[in-house]
């Protein structure tokens, strides 16, 4: 994977989008180049480098070689949102068991979909932290929760209140204390591509793969008060390998396992 990233703006940059181009510059260290009329695969190939484009509503990033940017939207967050609003089931909050006032680690961040179900699920005096290994990725859901433009005020809320940590879930967990959050969630790239989940191909080329280890496991056990929960491609076997217990889905591409801290 390419290490070096520059920060670029919009094909017509206006005011906006020169000082979003600086804030990135500023967040990321990466340098700033002038479009210049220039593609974005074009100052990806010169430069050899990821590009970060501030444009005039977002930020957008595009890994090196891959087609189409990586941007924070809520995806389908939004519409799972409403279906626990009005009451519904959730397969992943079934899984964590979450209580208001709760604490939830999302040791794989991501887009941030499943991060904004929990701060639904353990409201106002909960907390949810989410980490992210890529450091482009992490900005781009940071800033994306932190200005995204929605009227809908409970994710909203949801997006406000997620604390983003740019580290490897590994080296997070080292550092905190036994029982420090109340549910630790793992959701590894799946060892198998699901063709179906064209929402998340510009994530999967943008981030970094880390597969799920005996020490990341044994670190997560350590650090949850009340369950680890993971998710994984239906025909993984970290299930049976790490002692969590399978929630089989018939018609799911992907399973929950549950471990609970007894």
């Amino acid at each position: 994977m390419c290490r070096v990233t520059i920060v670029t703006t919009a094909s017509r940059p206006d005011e906006q989008s020169l000082q979003l181009a600086e804030f990135a510059s500023q967040v990321l260290q990466a340098k700033i180049i002038p479009r210049q009329k220039r593609s974005v695969r074009k100052l990806s190939e010169v430069y050899d480098a990821n590009v970060v484009v501030a444009g005039k509503n977002r930020f957008e990033y595009y890994a090196k070689g891959a087609e189409a940017p990586f941007f924070f939207h809520p995806n389908s967050a939004a519409f799972r949102l409403k279906r626990v609003a009005r009451g519904e089931d959730d397969p992943l909050l079934t899984a964590c068991a979450l209580r208001k006032g709760d604490t939830f680690l999302d040791c794989t961040l991501g887009i941030g979909a499943d991060s904004l179900l929990a701060t639904f699920a353990v409201g106002e005096k909960g907390k949810v932290t989410g980490l992210e290994a890529d450091q482009n990725v992490a900005f781009i859901v940071k800033t994306g929760m932190q200005n995204y433009d929605t009227t809908e005020l409970p994710l909203t809320a949801c997006m406000r209140n997620i604390q983003v940590v740019h580290t490897t879930a590994l080296d997070y967990l080292k550092k905190q204390e036994d029982d420090s959050f109340d549910v630790v969630y793992m959701d590894p790239m799946f060892e198998e591509i699901i063709e179906e989940s064209t929402n998340f191909e510009a994530l999967r080329y943008a981030g970094k793969h880390l597969t799920l280890t005996d020490e990341w496991v044994a670190e997560a056990k350590r650090v949850a008060k009340s369950r680890v929960v993971l998710k994984a491609h239906y025909k993984s076997d970290w299930f049976e390998k790490y002692q969590f217990q399978r929630d089989v889905r018939l018609t799911a591409k992907f399973h929950y396992g549950v471990y609970e801290i007894k």
